[in-house]
């Protein structure tokens, strides 16, 4: 048996040096010092020693969990993850997720309604990649549909209608049909569902520059033209127009320069 013959509070708040028997023994937080009520003159065995540098242990990982979350809102698997990444003991995660639940501290379902409003309003994010990023942190699909339920139809519209307008200026200079293939595309690689290019492409799409897209088509035909004269006849028409079409343009108007090339 020792006997705490002193007891002396840390530089740091919350914090307390623990003497026996007129030497230094160890340190321990201040919810340590008051469950297991420490006080001088105390004594203790080794296994109470034990069991007190132990809770300290937790309660000092737990510390360290509140300073993390003083930074922003966090999810379960982060707080499991950045506890791994400390090397606590495997015995202490459990009983600090546990505090942290029962202190409202940590909140999946409040984490996932949170993150949805903050990307729906700040960012062009669709609903399919907010909901990849709510699962990448683990919350359960329940979760994440329930926070889904704040971007709303009319929202995602709205959203949408925004993001295609950036893309339309993005790719200008594409062919017109391109320019729709890669709107889409563009939507659909943020989250959105193909449906709402439909919804927003009449409202956004700007209007057509027939001039531009004529000579856009032109300096494409030539350059594909004299490519693809290693083949003769129909199979040169025929690679041509394929050659064309993957690029985005229109077949009648291909076919019309056609003609006239042909003329």
């Amino acid at each position: 048996m020792a006997k705490i013959s002193k007891i002396e509070a840390q530089k740091r708040r919350g914090r307390y040096n623990i003497y026996l028997d007129g030497h230094y023994a160890f340190p321990v937080a201040e919810s340590v010092l008051i469950k297991f009520r420490l006080m001088k003159g105390l004594e203790l065995d080794k296994n109470q020693v034990a069991a007190i540098t132990t809770a300290d242990a937790q309660a000092r990982a737990y510390s360290r969990m509140l300073d993390y979350l003083a930074h922003s809102l966090r999810t379960e698997s982060d707080i499991v993850k950045k506890l791994h990444d400390l090397e606590t003991p495997e015995q202490f995660i459990a009983p600090i997720l546990q505090k942290l639940r029962d202190q409202h501290l940590v909140d999946d379902h409040e984490y996932a309604a949170s993150y949805v409003r903050t990307a729906m309003i700040t960012s062009l994010k669709g609903p399919g990649v907010i909901r990849q990023h709510l699962r990448t942190k683990k919350i359960g699909d329940n979760d994440i549909e329930s926070a889904l339920t704040q971007f709303t139809p009319e929202r995602q519209q709205e959203n949408a209608a925004k993001l295609a307008q950036k893309l339309f200026k993005r790719y200008r200079s594409q062919p017109r049909m391109r320019q729709e293939q890669k709107v889409r595309q563009g939507l659909m690689t943020k989250g959105y569902a193909s449906a709402l290019f439909d919804q927003v492409k009449a409202s956004v799409e700007p209007a057509e520059d027939p001039e531009e897209q004529d000579e856009l088509l032109t300096q494409q035909a030539e350059k594909l033209w004299r490519r693809y004269r290693r083949y003769e006849g129909r199979a040169w028409v025929q690679h041509f127009k394929q050659g064309m079409f993957r690029r985005g343009f229109d077949l009648d108007r291909v076919q019309a320069w056609l003609d006239d090339h042909e003329e």
